[in-house]
């Protein structure tokens, strides 16, 4: 008897032939990653073929690889994955696609296929620098418009750059270096030997 799962990946190995670079099934799902030249055309395909169809694009996200594995990592820095599910079908997919270029990672935009990729794609900008192809207005969603940098990447440093205040006396919101010293904080029930005692 053949899986809900094993019928999926059929499905999508059937839809995308030679352009999966690489299906597999884990935890309860199926994951496909695709060349970033394939990406928005394999896309389409599994929204508008009737074996798959993937109506809805349900998340997007960065993944910043360059720590994974604990530095054991050997490919591409930056990737997008996608999270899909079809409400006709019942079944969800997630793909994952490369970013060719670690210094300027572009990927193809799927504001054509999905709308919903709009605030998705703008935040895995914002946070990890992505750049989305195609994408007609690709700016900060939830950083400051002034802030430098991308916080999400693996070698922003914990404490960021700058920091904003008002200043009451310039009456305005002022940008400065960082000032926070860093600390170590003992969790309260370390710290008082007679916590929960009664």
């Amino acid at each position: 008897m053949t899986t809900k799962l094993e019928k999926l990946e059929a499905a999508v190995r059937d839809v995308l032939g030679d352009r999966a670079l690489q299906i597999s099934v884990a935890l309860g799902e199926v994951t496909v990653v695709l060349a970033p030249a394939d990406y928005l055309q394999a896309m389409r395909d599994l929204r508008d073929s009737a074996s798959t169809c993937f109506e809805e694009l349900i998340d997007l996200c960065g993944v910043d690889y360059s720590t994974y594995g604990d530095g054991a990592w050997d490919g591409v820095r930056f990737a997008v994955v996608s999270h899909l599910l079809s409400v006709t079908l019942n079944w969800r997919l997630r793909v994952r696609t490369f970013a060719a270029d670690d210094e300027m990672p572009v990927v193809p935009s799927l504001m054509d296929v999905w709308t919903s990729a709009n605030w998705y794609e703008r935040e895995a900008f914002d946070l990890f620098g992505i750049l989305f192809d195609g994408h007609n207005d690709l700016r900060r969603i939830l950083t400051d418009y002034g802030f430098i940098g991308h916080p999400f990447r693996k070698d922003f440093p914990m404490t960021g750059y700058v920091e904003m205040r008002y200043d009451a006396e310039q009456k305005r919101v002022v940008y400065q270096p960082v000032t926070i010293e860093s600390r170590e904080n003992t969790p309260r029930v370390i710290r008082e030997e007679s916590y929960g005692a009664k």
